[in-house]
This record gives C-alpha cells, structure tokens and sequence, in this order.
C-alpha cells in the first residue's frame, strides 16, 4: 500500500514539474529550487517507506532528502544563494539526479524494476549536465526531473 501511494505522488509529482516550467512565470531559481524540493519529498517518503526492512536505504534517502530540503528552500526563497550557485546550479541538479538514481539502485536491488528505476536517474542527471552546459534553459533542465519522477512512479506501480 505504501508503495502504492508514494508511486503515485512521484508520477503527480512528476507532471506538476513536467508541467510548471512550462507555464514560464517563475524565475528559475524557483523552479530548480522547486525541482529539488521535488525531489527532497520523494526522497524523504521514500526514506520513510522503506524504513521497515531497508534501515540503511532508509538513512540515505532521508539524509539526502533533508538537504535537498534545505538546498531546495535556500533556493526558493534567497536570491542571493542562486546567484552564488548560478554557475554550478545546472551541474548540481544533474549530480543530484545521479545521486538519486544511484540510491534507487541501491535500495531497489531485489525490485523488478529498481534497476531500471536507478539507471533511468543516472542517465537523466547525466543528460541535464550535458543539455544544461549547452542549452541552460530551465523548462527543459526542469523536465527532466518530471520525467524521472514519472518513470520512478511508474516502475514502482509496476513491481
């Protein structure tokens, strides 16, 4: 049941992300941050669902899903840190992708579908540093996200 609902606030998720950056109002320092805080919710729901037979999973997905959580409201909400991070922001939301793709292929080892789950994280983050380095257009950066999120979603209603 827990996996249940947290693929499908992933997949929702997902399409709010895919979706947002489409609607171009929001300066993207607010969609990245609202990409990773995103990201800090699965993470952070993932942690607590997996808490029950995965410990060390568990720590890892909190742990990183409470400093995305940080990084994600230092983003939204202070300007001055953006502009800091403006160089490295594209390059930190595509590790932060291959960061979660390879916590999901490390808590998803018995899953059916967590190995593709993981791979599909590391391919996406590696192809935001590589689009964001030549486009650094944050509706498609922002994209990405939503469309791992919506994979994630999906492989986990499927296993």
């Amino acid at each position: 049941m827990k996996n249940k609902i947290v693929s499908l606030l992933a997949i929702i998720l997902g399409i709010m992300i895919i979706s947002f950056p489409l609607l171009g109002i929001v300066s993207s320092s607010a969609i990245i941050g609202l990409s990773v805080l995103f990201i800090s919710i699965y993470a952070l729901l993932m942690g607590i669902s997996i808490i029950d037979y995965n410990t060390t999973g568990a720590v890892l997905d909190l742990t990183s899903g409470v400093v995305l959580l940080l990084l994600s409201i230092g983003l939204i909400f202070n300007p001055a840190l953006f502009s800091f991070l403006a160089e490295i922001t594209l390059y930190l939301a595509g590790i932060i992708l291959i960061i979660g793709g390879v916590v999901s292929l490390i808590n998803n080892r018995n899953s059916k579908y967590g190995f593709y789950i993981g791979i599909a994280g590391i391919i996406l983050g590696v192809c935001y540093i590589i689009v964001g380095t030549y486009i650094a257009n944050p509706i498609i950066l922002g994209t990405f996200i939503g469309i791992w999120l919506v994979i994630s979603g999906i492989m986990r209603l499927l296993n």
